[in-house]
């Protein structure tokens, strides 16, 4: 072979083989990001080139386009499915954190119990919280008990912390907190969230007051009164105050939450949506 000839077919594999890469890109994300009319006149040139190879008879003009058409007409039938298949959107779930991932209440009961030398157990607050159980005169010294302090130490709640990790790989999650109900809360909660959650970026964690601000598909709270101006679902997360309150769907522990938006999450790739629960089914755009 000449020189001319190698150099010749190296470029015709070179030019030839460069779609391969994107053929693979484009089976993998899909061709949202490549040209319609890029493509089009790429292939318009490679079958006049073909044209030419066989009116000439230059058999690696033909091999050579033969083979780029193949390549960059895959490329457009996999964009087109791509673009023929529905998007499926992450949802935006919001998270609070006293007693849903932190055991806020257990922590309350143990300093309260050590102060008063008393012995309340969860069972005995059924229906109430604990400032509206205790005698008057012990309210403000239990309200007292919500320093600094008390959120650094807090347990998280069974399987929590595996069960938010699945979910945010596979939607958008936010930790939602009314620090504003103790303001000196910020900085431990702060520090609680990112020793125990660091998957979660800090630019997901919402100290707010009245929730009804947040925009997400659900909210998941133990406190119904955070659902007041709330657009989308909420999920009522079961403890011994809220136990009385039937307005909400309600979810008993973090491995229900799981199952829940695994049923989700099959509901909407299989598009069934009308099957689901009215309540699944992330709120409308």
């Amino acid at each position: 072979m000449t020189w001319s000839a190698i150099v010749g077919t190296v470029a015709a594999l070179c030019t030839t083989l460069a779609f391969w890469p994107q053929l693979l890109k484009v089976r993998r994300q899909g061709g949202a990001g490549l040209s319609w009319s890029m493509l089009s006149m790429y292939l318009a040139g490679q079958f006049l080139w073909l044209v030419y190879g066989l009116v000439n008879d230059a058999r690696a003009v033909i091999a050579a386009n033969l083979a780029s058409i193949v390549l960059v007409a895959a490329i457009v039938i996999m964009k087109v499915r791509a673009n023929r298949r529905p998007v499926r959107r992450r949802l935006r779930i919001a998270i609070d954190m006293d007693e849903v991932m932190a055991d806020a209440l257990a922590e309350h009961l143990r300093r309260y119990n050590a102060a008063f030398g008393a012995q309340l157990t969860i069972t005995d607050l059924n229906g109430r919280f604990l400032e509206g159980y205790v005698p008057a005169a012990h309210r403000e010294a239990t309200e007292a008990l919500l320093d600094a302090s008390f959120f650094r130490g807090l347990a998280v709640m069974a399987d929590c912390q595996d069960v938010i990790r699945d979910l945010a790989e596979r939607h958008d999650v936010f930790v939602v907190t009314a620090a504003m109900d103790v303001p000196v809360s910020f900085e431990a909660k702060y520090q609680w969230l990112q020793q125990h959650f660091p998957f979660i970026p800090p630019s997901r964690f919402v100290f707010c007051g009245d929730k009804g601000v947040i925009d997400a598909d659900y909210l998941i709270d133990d406190r119904s009164r955070h659902f007041d101006g709330f657009k989308g679902r909420p999920l009522l997360f079961s403890a011994p105050h809220n136990a009385a309150e039937t307005r909400y769907p309600r979810v008993g522990s973090w491995a229900e939450i799981r199952e829940l938006f695994a049923e989700v999450d099959g509901v909407h790739k299989a598009g069934r949506d009308a099957r689901a629960s009215r309540w699944l089914q992330p709120r409308e755009q």
